[in-house]
């Protein structure tokens, strides 16, 4: 929802960061590989995070490995 005044959501933050970790990723991709692939991890976890408040519970994580 527009919001003019207020400060943004948690999931607007989150996906804000993800967008920006993505971006990060696709850029590091031609030079950095391994690097590229943490920044990838990374965003993952937090669109986990995003789909755990759609659905009404934020507070589990993913398992890594």
């Amino acid at each position: 929802m527009f919001n003019l005044f207020g400060s943004k959501s948690k999931k607007e933050k989150l996906e804000a960061q993800y967008l920006k970790l993505t971006e990060k990723a696709h850029d590091l991709e031609q030079s950095d590989t391994k690097k590229a692939a943490e920044v990838k991890r990374k965003a993952q976890m937090i669109m986990h995070k995003i789909v755990m408040m759609d659905k009404g519970d934020a507070g589990t994580t993913p398992s890594v490995g």
